[in-house]
């Protein structure tokens, strides 16, 4: 079994989503079985309030999980301290960051906070780890900005920068692509998926982009009303899982072109 799982970054089993209290249990999603490989870019799609933001809470380890397992590299993520933790998996958040008085290479610097002595001396390793962040993002010539003078799709190269720099095996954003206009939140998501090609990262991402996801993620996991599932988007195309994630009554996809059209 160990050998089968060595190619797999990330693992749920049998893990299901949801809220407890002294009261009551909300359940999100149950049995949900993902094995992310390493060097994919992983879409996380599905209808606003059909909990992927819970998902990715519980893979991230920032909410329990009402039953099964989520490990990452084979060992089980309620298992690693913190600071292992964040040796592993990084995390691009939608929240605003704490200053944005702080340079671009400042920000992409935190990234190495994991692996800093106490005062958070950087190494020259540190450093070289930063301008390779940098440079795999396209960010070099911006380094020296102010985070308030960048906009918001260099913001957000800026922090996925920083996750870079982190150095993990696995990376996770929750919606990357908010705020950006067409063009932006297509260069985000082509910008992750040379990443993930070239550093060998796996990078999973939740977003409302269904179409360039479809487009441009190697796996997906789609979250229905009845059940999450995973795989390749051509084997969920065929397997017509895009068709149950809205009412019919607007919207329908389209196999032909794997869009979604409105209805006329």
């Amino acid at each position: 079994m160990e050998k089968e799982n060595q190619d797999f970054i990330l693992i749920t089993e049998k893990l299901d989503i949801g809220y407890a209290s002294k009261k009551a249990k909300t359940v999100v999603a149950l049995n949900i079985h993902i094995q992310l490989k390493k060097g994919e870019l992983v879409g996380l799609i599905g209808a606003n309030g059909i909990g992927k933001s819970t998902l990715l809470r519980t893979l991230t380890n920032v909410q329990k999980p009402l039953g099964g397992y989520v490990s990452i590299n084979n060992k089980s993520i309620s298992k690693y301290s913190d600071i292992d933790l964040a040796k592993v998996m990084s995390l691009v958040l939608t929240e605003q960051i704490a200053s944005k008085n702080l340079s671009v290479f400042e920000l992409v610097a935190l990234g190495r906070q994991p692996y800093t002595n106490w005062v958070g001396s950087l190494s020259e390793n540190d450093l070289t780890i930063i301008a390779k962040a940098l440079q795999q993002t396209h960010m070099e010539h911006l380094k020296h900005k102010k985070c308030f003078e960048l906009s918001d799709g260099q913001l957000q190269k800026a922090m996925i920068a920083r996750a870079l720099a982190q150095d993990t095996d696995l990376i996770i954003l929750d919606e990357p692509t908010t705020h950006l206009d067409m063009y932006h939140k297509a260069y985000i998501l082509k910008l992750l998926q040379n990443l993930a090609k070239d550093t060998h990262k796996t990078i999973l991402f939740s977003s409302h982009e269904i179409d360039l996801a479809i487009q441009l993620c190697d796996t997906l996991i789609v979250m229905t009303p009845d059940k999450v599932v995973s795989g390749q988007p051509c084997s969920l195309i065929e397997s017509g899982v895009f068709d149950t994630l809205f009412p019919k009554d607007l919207i329908d996809f389209d196999k032909e072109t794997g869009r979604f059209r409105i209805r006329k």
